[in-house]
């Protein structure tokens, strides 16, 4: 088995500092927890981008100060968000792919995102697509639900993606996959042969999913953007936390983690020096 990748989503679009007062909005903030975050174990640091009063944006010179501030203290995958936030527009969501990080995420498809609808028309995604094999830039391919991931499986039939392909299996938002063991199962036996994948519980969902993840060779992202507690009712002290429980548990199981420079073997990811 594979050593385990753990990648930490540390700020999201969506939590507040209300809500988690740890929460790294600032690029220096951010540098400074995908820091502690890659000395707890974690290899990858999902990033999304925050205006100083902690609203959402993709400004591609926030992003650039956010990856030099964390390149400046660690040397864990940077990976961008082109999900953005809930009406942002296509070309605002592609702008950080251009400064040339190691890894974005690319959404497969829309889906209703509690409340709000996040939408992925099939030829901005293509766009997505391009863009990303242009700049060199490794996609991780978002899966809400099982639909995306036979859209995934056809584009890599037609050459649209190239593979092996890495995804990101998330579970539990209301409006896609139900944060279950069946769910994720399924979702494991339909990927392509070859692919590696990274399983995202959401809320209390995020543990026991990364838990079975372990267990099942696949790999394990955590953070604030997906659950901001440590157990019920206790809020999580930092992202760092969440990756060392993870960390532990894999060990505990005699799976190693991955060291950054290995997660990029492992992805096929060339590092940018």
């Amino acid at each position: 088995m594979d050593k385990l990748i753990i990648t930490a989503a540390l700020t999201g679009a969506e939590v507040t500092r209300s809500q988690q007062p740890a929460l790294p909005i600032t690029p220096e903030e951010i540098g400074t927890a995908a820091a502690e975050c890659a000395q707890a174990g974690a290899s990858i640091v999902h990033v999304h981008a925050r205006h100083p009063d902690g609203s959402p944006t993709q400004d591609k010179e926030v992003y650039r100060q956010i990856i030099a501030a964390v390149r400046a203290r660690c040397d864990v995958i940077v990976q961008v968000s082109t999900g953005g936030a809930v009406g942002m527009t296509p070309q605002e969501r592609l702008a950080p792919v251009t400064l040339l990080p190691e890894m974005a995420t690319l959404s497969m498809g829309s889906v209703n995102f509690g409340g709000d609808v996040f939408m992925n028309h099939p030829t901005d995604m293509e766009v997505f697509a391009l863009a990303m094999r242009e700049h060199g830039v490794k996609p991780e391919l978002e899966i809400f639900d099982s639909g995306m991931l036979s859209t995934a499986t056809r584009w890599l039939k037609k050459g649209l993606l190239e593979g092996p392909a890495h995804f990101d299996l998330v579970l539990g938002i209301p409006g896609g996959m139900a944060a279950t063991a069946e769910a994720l199962m399924y979702l494991r036996a339909q990927l392509p042969s070859g692919s590696s994948w990274t399983a995202a519980g959401i809320g209390a969902a995020q543990l026991p999913i990364g838990a079975l993840a372990i267990v099942l060779g696949g790999h394990v992202r955590v953070g604030f953007e997906d659950n901001v507690y440590y157990r019920k009712g206790e809020l999580a002290s930092s992202n760092a936390q969440l990756v060392a429980r993870i960390a532990r548990l894999s060990r505990e199981l005699d799976r190693a983690v991955a060291t950054p420079d290995e997660a990029r073997v492992l992805l096929g990811i060339k590092p940018r020096r």
